[in-house]
């Protein structure tokens, strides 16, 4: 089984869809192993964004993600980080299939509801991030 690390960004959870969020991973036969709510430092949030720090969107990305609670969650299931980035749709909200979740929820390119891992290497890096072993319960 592969893992992958899920956030609900700021906007998600200031708009309270949390629920839904997990509603859709669920539906897709995709497995929450691990669950949490905390609200990011801005170091803990250049931290987990450091790959990007030379990007010109790197200081906004940090201020966004240090605005307010985020919901960090590890998901488990066959093919689950290709299964969640179709849910979640393009980052580009516009460019995101209808019924994906930033199609559905997001604002703009930045506040655009979830994040999730890209490949097996980031995963386990975005994981161990927020998570011990001994939170993930499978």
């Amino acid at each position: 089984m592969e893992r992958t690390l899920s956030l609900i960004k700021p906007d998600g959870v200031a708009k309270n869809i949390i629920g839904e969020v997990i509603k859709r991973f669920e539906t897709a036969g995709i497995k929450v192993v691990a669950m949490k709510k905390l609200h990011l430092s801005q170091k803990q949030a250049e931290g987990f964004y450091a790959v990007h720090k030379e990007r010109p969107f790197f200081k906004s990305l940090t201020e966004f993600m240090t605005s307010g609670p985020i919901v960090a969650m590890v998901l488990e299931g066959e093919d689950v980080i290709a299964k969640n980035r179709k849910l979640m749709g393009a980052t580009n909200f516009k460019n995101a299939e209808e019924g994906t979740i930033r199609r559905d929820y997001a604002t703009d390119i930045e506040k655009n509801v979830v994040h999730g891992s890209d490949a097996p290497e980031t995963a386990a890096f975005e994981i161990a991030y927020f998570f011990s072993t001994m939170e993930i319960v499978g």
